[in-house]
């Protein structure tokens, strides 16, 4: 089941997110999150933070597992998805770092790297929520479209749409690596709870694909549509080419 809940902008749909992902921590002090990175949900690790300052949110039971991480690019470079964590939410909160997980983009081993990874996420049980984007290109975490839907953590050769997408986190097009880790669609799909985030008019056309459209690993986010409990929040902009398809679960 797909439930809609609609912004009125991007603000808006952070404050939601981190009030969704709250509601998990509180109901389950020792869940397990599965964290996205990139410009989408920058806001909702803002009000999560604000959260745990407030007295609100305690996140000292909570293992975090992230989609994904550049291959190349160790924990401590300034460029990594760990780094990106860390600075915008590990270290904002009482999040137990031994317990918030990335995967290791400093082992050249892909093959290895991969399977380090999927270890990690078997030994810590269930995702409870799995937090995602959207790219423009369908992809969620770094699932590229292919012929098929991977199942577990892979290594990926990035789109060039991904690569221009992450170049704002770079000094240059150019510096932005070219292959990452990446966890699986059925490591996804296997989580309790999906919550996609999106904004902007630009999301709109593939958002109306990924939901409306058909399941292809062609539009990665389309497998969503199998899972039987998944949360899109979206601003106005997002939701402008499917405003008339379907029942608003909530306005906020």
């Amino acid at each position: 089941m797909i439930k809609f809940i609609l912004t009125k902008d991007y603000d808006a749909m952070s404050a939601e997110a981190a009030s969704i992902i709250g509601a998990q921590i509180v109901l389950k002090p020792d869940c397990v999150l599965g964290l996205a990175t990139g410009s989408t949900p920058v806001g909702t690790y803002e009000y999560l933070s604000a959260g745990y300052v407030k007295g609100d949110l305690d996140f000292s039971q909570v293992t975090s597992i992230n989609l994904d991480e550049f291959k190349g690019l160790a924990h401590d470079n300034e460029h990594s998805y760990y780094r990106f964590m860390y600075d915008n939410l590990f270290k904002k909160v009482n999040i137990d770092i031994n317990k918030a997980f990335v995967p290791d983009g400093s082992i050249a081993d892909a093959d290895l790297a991969c399977k380090k990874y999927d270890e990690i996420i078997a030994s810590v049980g269930c995702i409870d929520l799995q937090l995602l984007g959207l790219g423009h290109n369908g992809h969620i975490g770094f699932n590229e479209p292919s012929d098929v839907f991977p199942k577990r953590t892979h290594c990926v050769d990035l789109a060039e749409s991904t690569i221009s997408a992450n170049s704002i986190f770079f000094s240059s097009e150019e510096e932005v690596p070219k292959q990452a880790y990446t966890m699986g669609i059925q490591s996804i799909m296997d989580a309790k709870k999906i919550l996609l985030l999106v904004s902007g008019t630009d999301k709109a056309a593939i958002v109306k694909r990924a939901f409306f459209g058909d399941i292809t690993p062609r539009v990665p986010a389309s497998v969503l549509q199998l899972h039987h409990d998944v949360t899109v929040v979206g601003d106005v902009a997002a939701f402008s080419e499917i405003s008339h398809l379907i029942w608003i679960y909530k306005q906020a």
